[in-house]
C-alpha cells in the first residue's frame, strides 16, 4: 500500500470516530483572496503536495502579492496549503484556542503540522482538515477554521472565500 493511500485511509478512519470537533471558534471575518491567472496561482498559490503560504493583508504577506480593496484575509490571515494529494485547502491562521488575530499557527517543516506558539496545540493541516492532534485544542476539540478554495465565478482562476 502506498504512503498516500495509507494516509487517506488513516484520515477516513480518524474522521469516522465518535469525537467531534468545533470549527467555529474563530470570529467571523470577511474572506476573499482572488488569483486571476494560472501564472499568479503558480507564483502565490500552493506549489503542490505539502506546501503552504500565509496571506495577511494588513502585513502585506506575502510580499509582492497584489492585494486589492476587495481582498480580505479572514480573522488571523489565510493559511493556504496543498494537501497530501496536492489539492488546495485553506484555513484561518489564528489558533482557535487563543482566538486572537495576531496569534497564528506556525508550520513545523519536520513534523508537517501547524503548531500554536502560545498554547502548543498541534493541527494536522495536510491530511486531516485542520483537526487537532495534541495540546489544549485536542482536549477541547477545537479545529482550525476552514475556507473554500476553488475555481472562481467572477473571472478569477482560483479564489479563497468563506465556506
Amino acid at each position: 500500500m502506498s504512503v498516500v493511500r495509507l494516509i487517506a485511509l488513516l484520515t477516513l478512519l480518524a474522521m469516522s470516530g465518535c469525537n467531534s470537533v468545533e470549527t467555529d471558534r474563530i470570529p467571523p471575518a470577511p474572506v476573499y483572496l482572488p488569483f486571476y491567472s494560472s501564472g499568479e496561482w503558480i507564483v502565490y498559490g500552493t506549489a503542490g503536495a505539502v506546501s503552504w503560504r500565509l496571506f495577511v493583508k494588513e502585513e502585506q504577506q506575502p510580499v509582492n502579492y497584489s492585494y486589492t480593496a476587495l481582498s480580505m484575509t479572514g480573522f488571523g490571515g489565510i493559511l493556504l496549503c496543498g494537501d497530501v494529494f496536492g489539492a488546495p485547502i485553506a484555513y484561518d491562521a489564528a489558533c482557535p484556542v487563543e482566538c486572537q488575530r495576531d496569534i497564528r499557527v506556525e508550520i513545523d517543516s519536520e513534523t508537517l503540522t501547524a503548531r500554536c506558539p502560545i498554547c502548543g496545540s498541534e493541527y494536522d493541516i495536510f491530511s486531516n482538515f485542520g483537526y487537532p492532534m495534541s495540546g489544549k485544542a485536542a482536549s477541547l476539540g477545537y479545529a482550525l477554521k476552514r475556507y473554500y478554495v476553488g475555481a472562481g465565478s467572477a473571472g478569477e482562476y482560483m479564489v479563497v472565500r468563506q465556506l
